[in-house]
């Protein structure tokens, strides 16, 4: 009875992670919502990993970086960091996993854009300009189905009152009131 208790408590600790890893992978989560742009530098004083920051946060590209629904992650050694916010080991770990990055370059930073599909779009080692990477999203075919979203379509009783010059949710003047739909007896 105990071996088996003891063989169970053993199978969970190491299948746990294992099932785990699948979905809570920092990009898993991003997947459909956000695209992540992802520096990775072996130090903090990288030119790379410290330009492309300081370009991020003029106005101009803030506001192209947010309207694009781009998230930021920053990888130093193996430190990780999401929009400013430092994530715990195993996130970070996972984030590593994931990209399959195989060897770094301890000499060169490298930045990985990555689609709302959850694939690389971008793969660069060395400085980028955000404007590049801006122009990639915009070529890409999700984006184009965001920017030609339909308008929102205005509710039927409140194009009625339009129509007669009334306010919306009142009948004209000598209007018939309708029956509620879906009312059945």
């Amino acid at each position: 009875m105990l071996s088996r208790s003891l063989t169970l408590a053993v199978l969970l600790a190491v299948a746990s992670p294992l099932m785990a890893a699948d979905g809570d992978t920092p990009l898993a989560q991003e997947r459909g919502r956000s695209r992540p742009l992802i520096i990775i530098a072996s130090s903090s004083v990288d030119s790379t990993l410290t330009t492309l920051k300081k370009q991020l946060d003029e106005p101009a590209n803030k506001e192209g970086f947010a309207k694009r629904s781009m998230v930021l992650y920053t990888i130093v050694g193996l430190a990780g960091q999401r929009n400013g916010k430092e994530m715990d080991a195993q996130s970070t770990m996972a984030l590593i996993r994931e990209l399959k990055l195989g060897v770094l370059d301890k000499e060169q930073a490298q930045v990985i854009l990555v689609g709302k599909d959850g694939e690389k779009k971008i793969d660069h080692k060395g400085p980028i300009d955000p404007k590049e990477i801006f122009s990639t999203i915009d070529q890409m075919p999700m984006a184009e189905k965001e920017a030609a979203a339909p308008a929102p379509v205005a509710p039927a009783a409140e194009t009625k009152a339009a129509a007669q010059g009334g306010k919306p949710g009142k009948a004209g003047k000598g209007a018939a009131a309708a029956p509620p739909a879906g009312l059945d007896d």
